[in-house]
């Protein structure tokens, strides 16, 4: 029988797995944390944890305790979010953790599964979170939407979501411009008529343009187009 896991021995797994070359290299892409909260477990072993205690009574117990001490154990509450297959729960795990999180890789590593299949009842808290003051609650909902909504299931509204967010965050206004540039590449026309007609805070706008220009995705003719909508 597998020993029991409570916080305190998840987070001495964690140091097991420590590499502090690697926490040195993520404390640089995430200024706005302190250094000392960084453990250095990579990702794809926290992504091993999270497969391993997902669905089982540590991962419950681990995930009721809030807030967590360390980066890496937030990666893994975020993980084991990502990994619980009813839908409803799920949205409640996400809407309690939320106002904890307080970097972008955290927010970005969060990607339920479940929400594949609830994409109706999805757009719904999309719209609630990305209208939220907490940067990265807002950040999670426009993330959202760009991961769900613009494929199949896009519709020329969604794009009006972002639009309405009035922020000064750079998370927050990074978010919509990589949205932006990606919507640029799934739903061209669409979505050029709001670089077309200055729809942008400008500095979104000229962001979205030169994340859209590093894109494969974008044809040499609509970057060369892009171009020459910068402002």
């Amino acid at each position: 029988m597998r020993k029991h896991l409570n916080d305190k021995t998840i987070t001495e797994e964690l140091f097991k797995l420590q590499d502090k070359k690697y926490a040195l290299f993520q404390s640089k892409l995430t200024p706005t944390i302190s250094r000392d909260s960084i453990i250095g477990v990579r990702v794809p072993e926290l992504r091993k944890i999270a497969k391993r205690l997902g669905g089982s009574l540590e991962a419950g117990e681990f995930i009721k305790n809030l807030p967590h001490g360390y980066f890496d154990e937030n990666i893994l509450h975020g993980l084991l979010i990502s990994e619980i297959k009813d839908y409803a729960e799920c949205i409640r795990k996400i809407d309690k953790f939320l106002p904890y999180v307080d970097n972008w890789a955290v927010c970005d590593t969060m990607s339920p599964k479940v929400f594949k299949k609830n994409k109706g009842a999805l757009i719904n808290k999309i719209t609630q979170w990305s209208s939220s003051a907490r940067v990265y609650e807002c950040r999670f909902g426009i993330r959202m939407l760009m991961s769900y909504f613009l494929d199949e299931d896009f519709r020329n509204e969604y794009l009006k979501i972002p639009t309405c967010i009035k922020s000064d965050e750079y998370y927050v206004k990074m978010m919509i411009a990589w949205f932006f540039a990606t919507a640029l590449a799934k739903q061209w026309s669409a979505t050029v008529i709001y670089l077309e007609c200055n729809n942008l805070d400008k500095w979104v706008h000229n962001k979205t343009i030169q994340k859209a220009c590093e894109s494969y995705r974008i044809t040499k003719e609509q970057k060369e187009y892009l171009r020459s909508l910068k402002r």
